[in-house]
């Protein structure tokens, strides 16, 4: 399910006349998307909008009725990396894919998703200050590929916040090496003999 800030008409908010819960797609063998909410067949095209939106969504399969919407957005992820200008690398690819299976697979996606909420935070600010400034996001774009060091010196508060809490993060990790020590990954762990 997709979560979004919900605003005096947005579904399950407490007007009557909106429906409660979530926003609900079902996704048939044919590989067609059906919006319960309005009775029609929707586009990824449509579930990125209702993202970009901040509504609040679940894909769930029509038959077995199973949770589909982490498929459903990376696939939207997916067109948008084999269209003009991808956002991940292909080494971050690789490196992501590491970590699968990976003692640290758990805390590098929370690290992950905390480091973009602080990010959108960072955005959302400075996007908020820039309004009275009058910068639309289009000339904002262009005015920004051209700023590289004051770029980073406005990153810089945020990789240092990233770094700390990968800090914590390890720290944590290495605290429960001491509370649980047949724990695999964690420093102080002896694996069973064969």
């Amino acid at each position: 399910m997709v979560t979004a800030r919900r605003g005096k008409n947005a579904p399950g908010s407490d007007d009557p006349a909106q429906p409660k819960g979530p926003r609900v797609l079902k996704k048939y063998p044919n590989r067609r998307l059906y919006d319960t909410q309005t009775s029609s067949y929707i586009t990824l095209a449509d579930v990125k909008k209702m993202v970009l939106e901040a509504q609040d969504f679940e894909v769930r399969d029509a038959k077995s009725g199973e949770e589909l919407t982490r498929s459903i957005l990376l696939q939207i992820i997916l067109e948008e990396e084999m269209g003009g200008m991808p956002m991940f690398s292909t080494p971050l690819l690789a490196q992501i894919i590491r970590f699968y299976g990976h003692a640290m697979q758990g805390l590098m996606g929370a690290y992950l998703e905390k480091n973009l909420h602080a990010f959108a935070e960072m955005q959302a600010r400075f996007a908020e200050q820039s309004k009275g400034a009058g910068f639309d996001p289009q000339l904002w774009s262009q005015f920004m590929s051209g700023q590289a060091p004051m770029m980073q010196g406005l990153m810089g508060n945020y990789l240092e916040q990233s770094q700390k809490l990968f800090l914590q993060m390890q720290e944590q990790f290495q605290n429960a090496g001491t509370m649980f020590p047949g724990m695999p990954g964690v420093p102080g762990f002896t694996p069973p003999k064969k």
